[in-house]
């Protein structure tokens, strides 16, 4: 057992194989009762040595929908003192790089507890991890208009990072060297936190995983939302109505809005969510977030912070190909997809048809998907960044599992176990199957670990002329400008 300090009292761990580790620990006071709906409040101090030898509550959620809950892994902890994190490190002593963990599920899902998240690997390699719970969903990304207080969820990521400078020392971190690094949820949080002011020294580097900086949602269609939700719960759009409804309750109304949303993704109705197909999102609330973040980085927000950004191939493949969907839609869902997306059905499909000659489709739909909701806004940011004082760096995760017959592809979410260096979690096997390369994740997670200590990752940055990318496959290559033909084709449209 180990014991360390911090502002709010001493806790007690366990020393796993010369890593000592600590689960559960409150960054913030727990966000029921009083504190329900509000901003992350103080932990009230304890006396003597509190134990951190297990994981903290996880936030309330549902869970994942069939067939997704047998390929993502989830937690779920019940308890009302879920603002907590967890640390894992070699030395308490030293001055070590920080690596903090916010991990995706469309906000709604997810928490820092999944098993895959396990930071052994990256203490293992001189880094001390750690990994956050924040909230979700109703309590985290709500909006009901003026005067109502928006983003709780990423006011509650500051809260963990101001902790992590406040207490990271007592672990051997070095507080001028956080790395925060997410996906999907996470890595369009941390595109958040970028553009915004109060994130301002906070972390050195960032990381995002197929998440960017163009998943938002306007004042306007955030309060349409809630009101829709409060309709759905049959209460006033108040928090005060809102909070009286049973947590399930609650949970039960999100899904259900979710499912309305991808039922009629119509902008006329949902705005911005018919296409990011996600509710809760961050808002433009001209508060914690003054302007849609691409655009306040694109003004130089985060300019002074080193930044490693990408994605998958194959992103969509997770949501299409387990479902069935991929062999279900057509020429007709094709074109319209490419239509809705503002571009010409016809120029579209001819593009994509250069690279991916005998697609059916739905590969090319999803292809085109994959591009508009995470290819295209990396690569955004990345040009948003040209010129400014902090390094930027592009990668594209392509290899490809032989689950589902082979065609899962560099899906959504697979990266994850090769960034941990946890392959060897059973969790991940209906995705991964047996035996997945070590050898990529000894590269890829080497690259991670890499960037966090001294910001180079290994390859060249990224600029708007050559756009060096790194693709990571089972022979990881530098590229330069991959699918170009596709990226043009977006130009003035994402």
């Amino acid at each position: 057992m180990v014991t360390v300090v911090t502002r709010d009292g001493s806790l007690l761990g366990a020393d796993i194989g010369g890593i000592a580790v600590f689960k559960g620990i409150p960054y913030a006071a727990p966000p029921v009762g009083p504190n329900r709906f509000l901003p992350p409040r103080p932990v009230t101090p304890w006396e003597g040595v509190r134990d951190a030898l297990s994981y903290g509550p996880t936030a309330q959620k549902g869970p994942y929908p069939s067939p997704f809950d047998e390929i993502i892994p989830e937690v779920d902890i019940p308890g009302e003192d879920c603002l907590n994190l967890n640390v894992w490190t070699p030395d308490r002593t030293g001055r070590l790089p920080v690596m903090v963990w916010l991990h995706g599920g469309s906000f709604t899902n997810g928490s820092g507890a999944v098993p895959l998240y396990d930071g052994s690997r990256f203490a293992r390699d001189g880094v001390v991890c750690v990994t956050v719970n924040y909230r979700l969903g109703v309590d985290g990304f709500l909006h009901l208009g003026p005067g109502d207080t928006a983003n709780l969820g990423l006011l509650d990521q500051l809260a963990a990072l101001r902790w992590v400078q406040e207490n990271v020392t007592a672990f051997g971190g070095d507080p001028g060297k956080v790395t925060v690094f997410g996906e999907s949820a996470g890595a369009m949080s941390i595109g958040a936190l970028l553009a915004a002011p109060r994130a301002a020294g906070l972390f050195r580097r960032a990381i995002l995983q197929s998440g960017a900086a163009h998943h938002i949602l306007r004042p306007d269609t955030a309060r349409g939302l809630g009101h829709h939700l409060a309709g759905l719960l049959g209460t006033a759009p108040t928090r005060e109505a809102l909070a009286a409804v049973p947590l399930d309750r609650l949970v039960q109304a999100a899904e259900e809005l979710r499912s309305a949303v991808a039922a009629t993704p119509d902008p006329v109705l949902w705005g911005e969510a018919a296409m990011n197909l996600m509710p809760f999102e961050p808002v433009v609330d001209g508060d914690l977030l003054p302007l849609p973040p691409i655009e306040a980085i694109a003004a130089g927000a985060g300019s002074d912070v080193d930044i490693l950004i990408g994605t998958n191939s194959d992103e969509f493949r997770l949501f299409l190909v387990p479902t069935g969907l991929l062999d279900v839609l057509g020429h007709p869902h094709l074109r319209a997809a490419a239509a809705g997306y503002g571009l010409d059905p016809d120029e579209a499909v001819a593009v994509y048809l250069v690279d991916y000659p005998d697609a059916t489709p739905g590969e090319l739909l999803s292809a085109l998907t994959t591009d508009w909701f995470y290819r295209l806004p990396a690569i955004r940011l990345a040009e948003a960044r040209a010129g400014q004082r902090g390094s930027t760096y592009l990668y594209e995760f392509g290899w490809r599992p032989p689950t589902f017959d082979g065609r899962i592809g560099a899906c959504h979410t697979a990266e994850i176990p090769f960034v941990f260096d946890n392959l060897g979690d059973p969790a991940m096997l209906p995705l991964l199957g047996v035996d997945p390369p070590q050898g990529l994740a000894d590269v890829m997670h080497g690259a991670w670990v890499s960037f966090a200590t001294d910001g180079r990752p290994g390859w060249a940055e990224y600029d708007p002329e050559e756009r060096i990318t790194m693709h990571f496959d089972t022979v990881p290559e530098v590229r330069t400008d991959p699918r170009a033909r596709q990226r043009s084709l977006w130009d003035g449209h994402r």
